[in-house]
């Protein structure tokens, strides 16, 4: 195969998994708490390309595009007053600590109902979280008022806290189904209390420009369409190479 073609092909690949990623963005555009996911792209060189520039001998080698890494952009959505209290968003760096069928997860989405049994759940059923280790038991007959540090009150009456954390930039977490994030078991030691206010009658909002992914999607369409007519033309040469270049004349 010749270096166009594998050069349109790898590029065809990279921009079918940049697809992938944008189309889920944008299926996530309006799930409370969202964080966009982003990609990094580098170049890729076989041992044996490297081997030939370092001694400058052998044939030229393609340059095939990749996406090297994905990573979630976690700065903060737009906060919407929805006026429910049983909505609660942070402004600031943080997340609610929640429990997983697994474990701890953590998410920015702060929706929550009051079971029959007293505990205060996310929409997905997992309980919030206590700053004290201990659940936090409502009583499901009353309404709940949530203060700035997370404090949560019942006639006025604090009857527990939930658990804001944070962790180091540099500190690497999994993403999950339902907006929820996972941390290494070794990296829970390293979990920091949240100095993020709370708000209640919010919803943080998506982070992702629905606009800026709509038109980042008709972009890399475009670029593939470019890459596809770029691959035929590379197949193109070859087909001619192999029946007129080579054609033996009598």
């Amino acid at each position: 195969m010749d270096p166009l073609t594998i050069t349109a092909a790898a590029g065809m690949r990279a921009r079918l998994e940049s697809l992938d990623l944008v189309a889920n963005n944008l299926s996530n555009a309006s799930a409370p708490g969202f964080k966009a996911d982003r990609e990094s792209f580098s170049i890729y060189l076989s041992e044996e390309t490297k081997s030939a520039q370092q001694d400058g001998a052998g044939p030229t080698q393609s340059f095939l595009p990749v996406v090297q890494s994905r990573w979630t952009d976690s700065s903060q959505g737009e906060l919407r007053a929805t006026g429910s209290m049983n909505d609660l968003a942070l402004s600031g760096k943080g997340y609610f600590q929640i429990q997983g069928p697994d474990g701890a997860l953590f998410t920015r989405d702060g929706r929550f109902t009051v079971t029959s049994a007293g505990k205060m759940v996310t929409p997905k059923g997992f309980e919030f979280s206590g700053d004290s280790g201990q659940p936090i038991q409502l009583d499901p007959a009353l309404s709940v008022s949530v203060d700035g540090d997370g404090t949560v009150r019942q006639q006025g009456v604090e009857v527990g806290r939930l658990k804001l954390v944070n962790w180091p930039d540099e500190t690497q977490s999994t993403k999950r189904a339902g907006g929820c994030f996972q941390l290494a078991s070794n990296s829970l030691e390293g979990l920091q209390h949240s100095t993020a206010q709370l708000r209640q009658g919010f919803q943080e909002q998506s982070n992702l420009n629905p606009a800026e992914a709509s038109v980042r999607l008709i972009d890399i369409m475009r670029q593939f369409e470019s890459l596809n007519k770029a691959a035929q033309m590379g197949g193109d040469l070859d087909r001619y190479a192999v029946e007129d270049v080579a054609k033996v004349t009598a």
